[in-house]
Formats: C-alpha cells, structure tokens, sequence
C-alpha cells in the first residue's frame, strides 16, 4: 500500500470532527498540512509558464454553494487544465443520487459553522476511506484552473477534484488517469468495457440490465449528431414494443442535463417509425419523463462500446434506482506480492510460478464470473494480471509447484501495468484457481482480488498448514566411520568441561577448527550456535554434549546437500525464492505468514542466503516445532501458557 494509502486510511469522521471544532474553537480556516497550497500540489513534475494562485471560496463566488438545493443540471467543465475523463466520472456520478452522496457527504455547507474543512469518501486500495481537504482552489487570473461550475456557483466538483488529486500526489498526475480507475475509485464497483457488438441480441443488453451494474454507452464516430461525443449515455431499460408491422425493441437512454435541459429530452426515432407504434404504446412511451427512446438498431449503430460498473449487493441499498435488480455477489481478497514469498512472477517463470498467492473458487452452478485484480501502485504501477486454472477438486492447501508445470491455464488476463486487470469468464460448475502475479518475479506490492458473481460461489485463500514431514535434526548412526568422527572427539574433548559438555561459545570455536571449508563455515555465527545449544541442549544448562554435536554435524552435512540442490543459479548461495521449497525438503512445511518473518529475518540485501543463513532458519523452525509440540493438546493443538511461560518460550526462540 502507498503511503497516501495508509495515511488516508488512518483519517475517518472523528478527524473530520475534531479538525472543524478546533479551527471554529480558534476561529480559523484549516488549511490542510498534507496537500499544501503550494505549486508542487498542482505541478510536480512539468513547470506551466504560469504561477497558481489559492483562493477560497469567498474569494470566487458572491454566494458560494458546496451542494446547490434543486439544482439538478448537471453544468459542470473542466477549465483550462481540467480531464474530460474525470468530466466523464463526475457526469455518471452525477446521475446515480445514492452514489453521489456516498462520495460526496451532503450535510456539509458554508454556513456559520464553517471551517474550511470537507471530507469526500473514495474507493482506494480496496476500502473506502474518507479524505479531507481544505477549501483553498487553485487559479489562474483569478478563475479556477481546473474543474468548476459554468452557470452556478457549486463547489463539489473542483472539491472533489482536490480530494482526487491529493490521493495521486497532485492535479498533475491526474492526468494519467483513465475512465475505468476513475469510476471504480468513485463507486466502488469493478469496471468492463464491452464492444456493442457483443450485445447484439437484445437480450444480452436485457440481462445485464436486470444487475446492479450501471451501464453506459460511448458514441461511436459515425453516428447522429444530436449524441453528443465524450458523453456516457446510462441506458436505462430496454423494451420490446409491438408495432403495425411486427415487434420492434426500444432503449432508452439518458445523459447528465445540461442548464436549460427537461428531464425528457427528445426521441431519436424517425417520424416513420413512431407512426407505427400503436397510440396506446405511444402514450406510455411518453408517460416515462427521463430520458429519451431510440430503435436498438439504430443503437447499435450509433454506440461503439459499452463502459458496465458492477456493483455489490450493498451498494444497491444505497442507490434507488438498482434496489430491484439481481444482485451482484462480490467476493474479495487483499494481498500482497512478497520477494521471497509470493512474488514468483508470471508462467514464464516456471520455476517460481507456484509461489504467487493462489486463491480458490468453487461454483455448485455453471455461472457468468467477474474477475479484477487491482494493484495498489499508484504511481509506479507494475505489469500485472492473472491465471486461472480448472482443477478436478477442491484443495485445502496450496497445490504443488508439479501442478502448473504438467497443466495448462484456462484461462489469462491480459498483462498490463494498469491499476486494474479483468477478465469475464464463463465458467462450468467445479474448483478453480485464481493466480494473481506481477509479470516479474521479485516485485513487490499489494493488491486487491475481487471475484462478482450472480450465484454464490465459494472463495477462499490457500495456505499450507505448518508441520513437520521428517526430522529435520537427524540422528548420527553409531555404525559410522570412526575415522570421520575422531577427529571431532579430541577436539570437543580439548574444549569441554569435565561432564564433557560444550557451550555456545565453544561450539563456535569447535566448528571453525573441524567444518572443511569457508562454504559451510559459514554457520559458524555465535547466534546461529547459540540457537543450536537452546535447540539441543535439553536440562536448561546452556550446554550440549559429544553425542549432540555428532547429531548436528551429522545434519549439516544433510543440510548442506538440500542446500546444493537449491542453489541452482550461483555455487554458495541460495536464491530467495527457492527458500521455502529447501526448508520443506529438510522437513518443515511453512505457512505464508511465517515464510515472511523467515525472509525479513535472513534474507541478504541482493536477494540470496548463505548456508549459514539457512542452517539458523532450520534450527529456528526446529525449536519452534519442538516448544510447540512439547506444551500443546494433542486434541486441539492448542498451547495454554501463562505470561511467564510464554515469555520464556518466547525468549528462547
């Protein structure tokens, strides 16, 4: 998550509270500490051959307005500066009420309690969070720079211009924006773009109709003038309609009013065509007093593309106007990419392929699925996109890496760095798995999974359980080679005590002398022998015995093989990625969220661990296994310790 993300998710209504009765307790306008009124807010990279000048709304406006009462045109326009993509998302917005004050909280007002101070919610980084800014606007010459009201004086828009652009760092990188970011930031739902020619029957367009999902068309370059261009039309309904010469079907369509405009606009039918509808469909037709009708063919030939926003079940609690409809079922998961532990990159690396997060869903039905995925790089975005794959059951852990390299994907998203990658699927009833990556192994960063549905599916994330296949600290067979071992008697004898015990400090000395060469010497730390005395010794002394040191070297020398044939890119070291694929052939299976303390905790700065590090980490995992086991219900596999018992444990770890 980017820092804006975080510290925007920290601010809520209870920050907006407190700042207001501060400022009006002071009798002062707040200004904003985190998107000053400076030119770096609105330029931070080109320099304007112009100087921005912050005003307030007294300073614009005789009778300024955050929301205007009645006013329901819809006049607003970019300026000088503003995007017509987010012209576009304030307009749709603009049409749907429920929605637009859900972002846009209408209790606020310019009155006598007023601080300078407005709050806007957005859908970022996969919650909706609450932004404030203050009511400084940037100018030029005295008239707002970018978004504003033509013919009234209603501030909403440049204010959530502001809100917007504070989350991107500044109004200039508003320009990379797009259309589909714009709205799902500002509904929440998951963005589709669909050529009208995919709906040409229509009962297509009838079905995804009867969602909640808001539906738009774009007009295509051939087509009547009197459809504007750079408008999204909301198609609201589509009706077969009986005519003298047989059944013809009708769409209606609206658009945000503009100053002067009626609720009903016009017809696009022709004076031959409406001749023919009965006078009893005709009235009917005209009772309905929003928006305007037209012949489906002449939609088809006057749309180009579809722009859909799938909503959730809650949000149609929220919006009037798709309280009726069949409701989407959304289903999500947050994640994260990890180096070392869940960022292994696309299918063209099939090395590191399994690593990626694997989320599993399960359809009883045949079903039409909605899958986004969504990084939470804003700024930098990554190459991303997703794989699925049909599986004949249901797994309870992560599948093996056997797995992806023997089958083949169902199905690919595109790969792209946009902030949102989707894909509609028409899956049959069984098990699935989403994989989510980046294109390339290593890159790190969160992401925001969401599955929509009509019929309920099951979702779940897959883990591995932590246990332990085998020993991972072996036993040294009493029919070795004496010859291998005599050297190591005399010299853990030159160095123990007289009940011929050894500590940490000693075994380091002892390894030094007795390891071949610098390769495995490399686990001759004091804390790696440390861990090794808390793991082995077994009186509370601090110290291990002969017997004890053979079991260890007798280990290492395992340990050193699986290390071997890990370490497949570079002799001597171990990449990250092939961590937990070495940890399991010593024995320890792994869960995620401990993989990650694992490489946090040994991971080197270029990406690798030495054999000493991997010696630490498996001696680690032995002890915690160990203390585990020795203090849990072998019925729940639960551990019930007071303070002082955990605090030991703990310490000891």
């Amino acid at each position: 998550m980017s820092l804006r993300c975080l510290f925007v998710a920290g601010r809520g209504m209870a920050d907006y509270a407190n700042i207001k009765a501060s400022c009006l307790q002071k009798y002062q306008l707040w200004e904003d500490p985190d998107f000053p009124a400076t030119q770096n807010s609105v330029f931070y990279h080109q320099v304007p051959p112009f100087q921005f000048e912050w005003k307030r709304p007294q300073q614009l406006y005789t009778n300024p307005k955050f929301i205007h009462e009645g006013y329901d045109a819809f006049d607003v326009v970019t300026g000088t500066l503003g995007d017509k993509w987010l012209l576009s998302c304030f307009g749709l917005l603009h049409m749907y009420k429920g929605l637009f004050f859900r972002v846009i909280p209408g209790d606020q007002k310019l009155d006598s309690n007023y601080a300078g101070i407005f709050r806007f919610r957005i859908w970022w980084c996969g919650q909706w969070v609450e932004v404030l800014v203050d009511d400084r606007l940037p100018t030029v010459h005295g008239k707002l720079a970018f978004m504003h009201c033509s013919h009234s004086e209603q501030l909403w828009p440049a204010l959530l211009e502001k809100a917007y652009a504070k989350m991107h760092g500044s109004y200039e990188a508003l320009k990379y924006g797009n259309l589909h970011d714009g709205l799902a930031d500002l509904t929440g739902g998951i963005t589709e773009t669909m050529t009208v020619s995919e709906v040409g029957d229509p009962s297509k367009l009838h079905n995804l109709l009867q969602t909640t999902s808001i539906v738009t068309a774009h007009r295509g370059t051939n087509s009547v003038k009197t459809i504007e261009s750079g408008i999204r039309y909301r198609i609201h309904n589509i009706e077969r309609v009986e005519t003298t010469v047989g059944f013809v079907h009708l769409v209606r369509l609206g658009r945000p009013l503009a100053p002067g405009d009626t609720p009903f606009t016009h017809f696009i039918l022709d004076k031959q065509a409406w001749s023919l509808i009965p006078a009893s469909e005709r009235d009917r037709l005209t009772s309905i007093t929003t928006g305007f009708w037209m012949l489906y063919t002449d939609f088809l030939s006057t749309f180009s593309r579809l722009e859909l926003v799938h909503m959730d079940g809650e949000t149609s609690q929220i919006e009037a106007t798709l309280a009726d409809k069949h409701k989407w079922q959304i289903k999500s998961h947050q994640g994260r990419w990890m180096k070392g532990v869940t960022a292994g990159g696309c299918r063209n690396h099939a090395e590191f392929f399994h690593m990626n997060p694997q989320v599993q869903i399960v359809l009883n039905d045949p079903d039409t699925v909605f899958i986004s995925l969504s990084q939470h790089s804003i700024m930098e975005p990554k190459v991303i996109g997703f794989s699925i794959y049909k599986i004949t059951k249901a797994f309870t852990e992560i599948a093996p890496s056997t797995l992806f390299k023997k089958m083949k994907s169902s199905i690919n998203s595109q790969y792209t760095n946009s902030r949102q990658v989707s894909e509609r699927c028409n899956l049959d009833a069984g098990s699935y798995l989403v994989i989510p990556t980046t294109f390339e192994p290593r890159q790190e960063g969160n992401f925001t999974l969401r599955v929509c549905s009509v019929k309920p599916l099951k979702m779940n994330v897959l883990d591995s359980f932590p246990q332990t296949l085998k020993a991972a600290v072996l036993k040294a067979p009493s029919d070795i080679n004496s010859n291998t071992f005599e050297l190591y008697d005399s010299q853990f004898l030159q160095l123990a005590d007289e009940h011929k015990t050894i500590n940490a400090f000693e075994l380091q000395e002892l390894l030094e002398r007795c390891l071949p060469n610098d390769y495995i010497k490399s686990c001759a730390t004091i804390e790696t022998c440390r861990q090794v005395v808390l793991s082995m010794e077994k009186d509370g002394s601090g110290r291990i015995n002969l017997n004890d040191f053979k079991d260890l070297i007798y280990s290492l020398k395992y340990w050193q093989e699986v290390f071997k044939r890990h370490s497949t890119e570079k002799m001597g070291v171990l990449r990250v990625e092939r961590f937990r694929d070495a940890l399991r052939d010593v024995g320890f299976v792994v869960p995620e969220r401990a993989m990650t303390l694992l490489v946090l905790k040994y991971m080197r700065k270029d990406g690798m661990l030495r054999f000493g590090d991997f010696v630490s980490a498996v001696v680690l995992l032995h002890r915690a296994f160990h203390m585990f086991f020795s203090n849990c219900s072998t019925r729940t596999y639960k551990v019930k310790l007071t303070f002082p018992e955990w605090l030991k444990l703990a310490l000891t770890c």
